[in-house]
């Protein structure tokens, strides 16, 4: 029954001032984004922001990782906006479902463990890609409707307003931490446009946020088997793109809090959040990088941060709108700018010197990819490919062979390395078949057989030996790869009593 009780881990300790303030900063945060990512994915604004409410508060209740914020993104919107283009919103609504569908799925087979094969360069290229996507996906807010660079007095004007924000954001921490710098910035170039008149952009310039509670609707489409051949393919993508995201995040998150998420339990959120928000007319979404870590920088930990961004959200929509759209865009674009530098990892442009040819490369690959396509999938999934590439490499170079003969005229040869499909050529090129004597030990107590590739290397050289009619005698090899070697017992011989336990990647 505790196990039950501790679920959502609300007996850690809150700080309700820093967690409130800290939400409502959010809350204005997402309002900008969500319509951005709506505008994007080719829907009405009010789709984003349901999406951005829904996924917000269901994640924070159930999610692994406290603090983290999740909502629309860009990453959803460039995978579904062709869809929306060519069968509509309600295709979107019934992918969105069957995406999270697929993510609880994958919480539940305890997927998340995966994200360990992600390399730290991976890590580090995705983040500054995403840094530099934040950043120049704030640029737009310096044009006109029409595409053209702002001029004259009203660049100053949004310029110096910018300044500012990023000025009291970068500052205000030095001075005192009662009110979170973020909202402390945005409350303060609002009072300055306010209370001076100024001319210049606000959020209402956008597009009306004003609407009702998320209204309860179950896609209106054919469910057919041609149906679920147009939405699977869609779906798949958007659950494997919110997926990475939101465990990379997760991850980033652990590192600033030196604490442990739980990936699995996010995974099954993310997908609990996505079904709720197909359903409840949302664009469905995932983790957002730059919110959560305007959540952790404000000093928020807790579930209750999140939750209040969430509902706080909503109240804008439901109450708020007539305000809220009066808030300077310059203030939320001064914010993200912020986020964006705070994201990008500066350390990492310091060990370039330091760092293998092969991370950088990884990093930099990572970067260019996750920045100029905006999939943040491949991008990642390349530079898992490349680093498990460049580590069967290494790897394939480090098979080693120390050869003696004894004085019963036995030759020896002590193997150290691992032996898989990698090294398995180096592996026979280390014996001298014709001119070795009668017998010969092949020691593995400095290596293991990984895969059967290896085991078809014995194999092989096992009946090299006997073809020129000569013994071969394998020491220190575990049950398991004795049991798959095909070779006649007559030819080889096991050492049973030093054979080690463990156990070999085979497909029986």
């Amino acid at each position: 029954m505790k196990k039950y009780l501790n679920l959502f881990d609300f007996s850690q300790k809150v700080n309700y001032r820093t967690e409130i303030l800290s939400g409502l900063t959010v809350a204005l945060a997402l309002v900008p984004e969500a319509i951005a990512f709506a505008f994007i994915a080719g829907l009405s604004p009010l789709t984003g922001l349901y999406a951005a409410f829904v996924m917000g508060l269901v994640t924070s209740i159930l999610g692994g990782r406290p603090g983290m914020i999740s909502g629309a993104t860009g990453a959803v919107a460039v995978v579904i906006v062709s869809l929306a283009q060519q069968y509509g919103v309600e295709y979107v609504f019934a992918t969105v479902v069957l995406a999270g569908i697929l993510q609880m799925t994958a919480g539940f087979l305890r997927l998340g463990k995966l994200m360990r094969l992600v390399p730290h360069p991976v890590i580090f290229g995705f983040v500054n890609g995403l840094a530099v996507i934040i950043f120049m996906s704030q640029m737009s807010q310096f044009q006109t409707a029409d595409g053209d660079w702002l001029s004259g007095s009203t660049l100053y004007i949004f310029l110096g307003l910018v300044l500012l924000t990023m000025v009291v954001i970068w500052g205000l921490p030095k001075l005192t931490k009662v009110i979170p710098a973020s909202l402390a910035a945005i409350l303060l170039v609002f009072g300055i446009v306010f209370f001076f008149g100024l001319d210049t952009r606000t959020i209402g310039d956008i597009a009306s946020i004003e609407g009702t509670f998320p209204p309860f609707h179950i896609p209106d489409l054919p469910f057919t088997l041609e149906t679920l051949q147009i939405i699977f393919p869609y779906a798949a993508i958007v659950a494997g793109v919110g997926l990475i995201e939101s465990l990379l995040t997760l991850n980033i998150v652990d590192e600033i809090t030196e604490t442990r998420g739980r990936g699995n339990k996010e995974a099954v959120a993310q997908g609990t959040a996505n079904i709720l928000s197909g359903l409840f007319s949302g664009m469905g979404g995932c983790a957002m990088i730059g919110q959560s870590l305007i959540n952790t920088s404000n000093g928020a930990r807790a579930r209750l941060s999140g939750i209040f961004a969430a509902l706080m959200l909503l109240v804008f929509i439901m109450f708020g709108s007539s305000l809220i759209e009066k808030v300077p865009m310059a203030a939320l674009t001064g914010l993200m700018i912020m986020v964006a530098l705070g994201t990008f990892e500066w350390a990492s442009l310091k060990t370039f010197r330091r760092m293998p040819k092969s991370d950088v490369l990884v990093m930099v690959l990572v970067t260019l990819v996750t920045v100029f396509l905006h999939n943040l999938a491949l991008a990642v999934l390349v530079g898992v490919i490349i680093s498990a590439l460049v580590f069967a490499w290494d790897n394939a170079k480090r098979i080693r062979a120390r050869k003696n003969i004894d004085d019963d005229g036995v030759k020896h040869y002590e193997i150290y390395g691992p032996l898989f499909f990698g090294s398995t050529t180096l592996f026979a090129e280390k014996f001298d078949v014709l001119n070795d004597p009668e017998e010969v030990v092949i020691d593995f107590a400095e290596s293991r057989l990984v895969d059967m590739s290896a085991i078809e290397a014995v194999n092989k050289i096992t009946e090299r030996y006997r073809k020129v009619g000569k013994k071969v005698h394998l020491k220190h090899l575990s049950r398991d790869c004795r049991r798959l070697l095909a070779n006649a017992d007559d030819i080889i011989e096991v050492n049973v009593l030093e054979d080690p336990t463990y156990k070999v990647v085979v497909d029986n």
